[in-house]
Formats: C-alpha cells, structure tokens, sequence
C-alpha cells in the first residue's frame, strides 16, 4: 500500500467513526507515517480520533496534533474542573481515597500521588477524559512496588506466552530495580502491541513501561 492510499483509508476510519467529528480534522501519510492535525471540541474524541487511526492496517506510527477547541459558550474555568475531577475521584470504588492528587491549568489536567495498580492509574485518567472543558490528561500518578524485579521478570514472561495475540519469542523483557519495564522486538500490528503492554502492566511490581517494540 502506498502513503496516498493509506492516507485515503485513515480519512475513511475517521469519517466511519460514530464518536468523532472528522470535518475539521487532517491528514497527511509519509513512509506509513501518519500525522493528524486540525481541531476537534473535546478530549474525548482526540483520542478516539488517534485510535481510529491506528486501526488501519498500514499504519505504523501517528504523530498526533490534533487541538482541543470548544465552543465560547462551553468554555469551563480550571477550579471548576478540578473540583469535578475531585468528585469524580471520590465517588469512584476503584481508586483509593486522597491517593491523587489533581492540578488544572489551561484545560490541562496532571494527576499525581500513588496507587497499588495500572487499572487504578488508568481509572482515574479514564474518568478525567470524560469531563467537560478538559484539554489534556497527563497522568503522574506513580504505582509503588510491592515486589522484586526478578519475579517481576518471570511473571511477565509467562504471561506472554500464554498469551493467544502474542509471539512471545519475539519480545525482550528487561526490568530494573526500580520497577520500570523496558521492552522491545517486534509485532505485526498495534492490537499484538497493545496486547503485549498489557500484559505487562497487568503484573504486580511494574511502575513503568518503556515500550520499544516495533510494528513490523
């Protein structure tokens, strides 16, 4: 497939998109290369516009410059977000009481503090993007280790072999003291990629990933 193609297929996904208002979106392709830009009226379909992209096979990196615009009319001030965020992080069941902490400047959100596990770092992200009037997310919220890097090391190797997305023998796994795990190799597409990083993060003792893996 060549960039004019994969270009026209990626225009197709976002117009397919039922979430995502494509009109004023654009969209370039070079060497598989994809880059979108233009503007959208919320964070949430950013994002979905960025996973829609990925999508198309072909695909195998998106530099992403899509900008947050509302309308003047929904322009929400910083304190009254944070104050939303706060109660939405209050209410959740999943996430530890006044373990994040929430600062808001600009539309930006960056959430910080500690939690136990990744599916709780992502919940309280997850809820975050669905406000009104948030422009971004980012996501400081540390994970505390509770055990060594060498069965940190084994539980992730297993976890990929059994793993029915994943050619485990394909993937380097390397983990250091502090709980950051690096991994590189190669996969076929972004859903094998996605699945590999999940099953990292679904181990006990990761505080972080460095994803090198390459889409072949």
């Amino acid at each position: 497939m060549n960039d004019k193609q994969l270009r026209q297929h990626v225009i197709d996904e976002l117009d397919f998109e039922p979430s995502v208002d494509s009109s004023d979106i654009g969209v370039t392709a070079e060497n598989g290369v994809i880059t979108l830009s233009g503007h959208v009226p919320s964070y949430t379909q950013k994002l979905a516009a960025e996973r829609a992209a990925w999508r198309v096979k072909g695909v195998k990196a998106i530099a992403e410059k899509i900008e947050v615009r509302f309308p003047t009319s929904e322009k929400i001030n910083d304190d009254e977000i944070a104050q939303r965020a706060l109660n939405m992080l209050a209410w959740s069941t999943t996430i530890p009481r006044d373990a994040i902490k929430v600062k808001v400047q600009q539309g930006w959100v960056t959430l910080s503090g500690q939690v136990n596990w990744q599916f709780q770092r992502l919940a309280a992200e997850a809820g975050i993007r669905k406000l009104s009037g948030v422009k971004g997310i980012s996501n400081d919220i540390k994970l505390v280790q509770t055990v060594q890097p060498a069965d940190v090391k084994e539980r992730i190797v297993g976890a990929l072999k059994r793993h029915a997305e994943v050619e485990a023998n394909r993937i380097h796994v390397d983990v250091r003291p502090n709980g950051t795990v690096k991994i590189d190799g190669e996969v076929d597409n972004w859903d094998e990629r996605q699945a590999v990083e999940r099953a990292v993060w679904s181990t006990p003792g990761v505080s972080a990933v460095e994803d090198h893996i390459l889409i072949a």
